[in-house]
């Protein structure tokens, strides 16, 4: 399953389509403006919330939490640094870790469950300028998480750059 994204993301109170590869919009990105902390909903294409990404609020790393029907989901924190690859860890509510690597800022970055690839993100396939891809490589993974993921990663990496 592919998914297109337009990089105008992240950009606090934006919302955002994102579309299938035929180019029917399947998510939609929609940023919370004048929030204490950075805030998200995913939707799906009749509005319903499917997913809620948020900031958490005192944290010694900067962390992403993504919540679905109020429960907790997904907590994202940053790993480790390379001089070439940016590296977060994904811990699921049951446990479970996921690694997400790669080159963040170019778009060029893979999301794996015990070095199996569940997704890439890429620009590589798309001839569109500021657009990117999101490849959901499993079929029995759950492409609103994969894309709400995506979204922390990048929000983490381009705050970090501003930062730094």
């Amino acid at each position: 399953m592919r998914f297109l994204v337009y990089d105008r993301l992240l950009g606090i109170g934006d919302d955002y389509w994102i579309e299938d590869d035929r180019g029917n919009k399947v998510f939609l990105v929609d940023g919370k403006a004048l929030r204490l902390r950075d805030t998200w909903e995913l939707k799906d294409a009749q509005g319903r919330v499917l997913i809620d990404i948020h900031q958490k609020m005192f944290a010694l790393r900067d962390t992403m939490v993504i919540e679905r029907g109020g429960e907790p989901l997904a907590r994202l924190k940053r790993k480790r640094l390379s001089l070439l690859r940016n590296h977060y860890r994904v811990t699921l509510a049951d446990g479970t870790e996921l690694d997400v690597s790669g080159k963040i800022l170019d778009r060029e970055f893979a999301i794996e469950y015990d070095g199996e690839l569940l997704a890439v993100v890429s620009r590589r396939w798309l001839t569109l300028r500021d657009t990117y891809g999101v490849d959901v490589v499993r079929e029995d993974a759950d492409p609103a998480l994969l894309i709400a993921l995506t979204v922390c990663v990048i929000h983490l990496a381009e705050k970090e750059r501003e930062d730094g």
